[in-house]
């Protein structure tokens, strides 16, 4: 469906700027399949887009070419995640990597480290409906994140400038830095390995062994990968128009590595419920206490700070 609305979207000329009914704009489709693929898709089911100018807008600013993003999200079926947001949130990625599905619950009333938000829709499928995000992956396609930390100025249940008085303004607050990290030393070990095992397998193939691939495979009837740049780089190498979050360590630096950084989860509005929530914990641990749900200034203010700390 995200192939016929980035098709469809194609025909539409791109406007000089962009106007308040673009953001009130979407597209919607009804289908009834029941011939294509329909092992594992529903026989009917309801797709929308929304505000599709606008995310195309974002996307050309990010330099995502709507072709790439096309082919991203619709050569191959997405892949599961392990990992599950604290309300239920589901994951998912690009066959490639390049980019992020999280489904979210909607309740009424309720280059920057920013999220790359690149298009929002949502399914229906018997009556239940799905809403969904597209993101830019902040870690990479190729290079292995060895390590994972979401870190909080909280220091209640946790170990743990310009853009968070932007979010503040906003009224939003429960954001985090994401870091992943890329050992450039252990990488390197690793596909001595692999390469060692890969040998041995073709040596026991009397020669019909397969060459190795990147950290994803090629879709079916697909001639190529042309996002694998496993032959052009070398250890801890990336392309910053691709990997737009990474950072190389100091060339001084005694271990190599390659970091990760990002603010997510920015979609978090100060409403009641924040404000009880708040109001519960400052009960149960005090006034002084380092909690989570503290008013956007505050969180702002203790969030920048929080990160001078660790990363100074």
């Amino acid at each position: 469906m995200d192939k016929f609305c980035i098709n469809e979207l194609s025909n539409v000329p791109v406007p000089v700027m962009l106007m308040p009914d673009d953001f009130k704009a979407y597209s919607k489709i009804k289908v009834d399949n029941h011939l294509f693929n329909k092992e594992n898709l529903p026989s009917r089911f309801k797709f929308k887009e929304y505000c599709p100018m606008v995310f195309r807008n974002l996307r050309e600013r990010f330099c995502i070419d709507d072709q790439d993003y096309q082919n991203s999200l619709t050569r191959s079926a997405p892949l599961n995640s392990d990992s599950q947001g604290r309300f239920g949130n589901r994951f998912l990625s690009s066959y490639d990597h390049r980019f992020v599905i999280k489904t979210f619950i909607v309740e009424c009333h309720g280059s920057t480290l920013l999220p790359q938000f690149l298009g929002m829709y949502r399914l229906t499928v018997d009556g239940v409906e799905t809403y969904m995000v597209v993101t830019r992956n902040v870690f990479s396609h190729r290079l292995t994140v060895h390590r994972k930390y979401d870190l909080k100025g909280s220091t209640v249940s946790r170990e743990a400038s310009d853009k968070e008085k932007f979010l503040a303004t906003l009224k939003i607050m429960d954001y985090s830095l994401l870091v992943g990290i890329h050992d450039v030393d252990r990488a390197e070990q690793e596909e001595m390995d692999v390469e060692a095992g890969g040998e041995e397998e073709e040596y026991e193939n009397d020669g019909m062994g397969g060459a190795l691939t990147g950290s994803f495979g090629t879709p079916p009837d697909s001639p190529g990968n042309p996002l694998n740049f496993g032959g052009f780089f070398g250890p801890g190498e990336f392309d910053p128009s691709v990997d737009v979050y990474a950072i190389k360590s100091n060339d001084s630096a005694v271990k190599k590595e390659v970091y990760f950084m990002a603010i997510i989860d920015i979609l978090t509005y100060y409403d009641a419920k924040k404000k009880a929530a708040h109001a519960a914990k400052t009960v149960k641990h005090g006034a002084g206490a380092e909690i989570s749900t503290v008013n956007p200034e505050q969180y702002s203010k203790r969030f920048f700070e929080f990160m001078s700390n660790i990363l100074s």
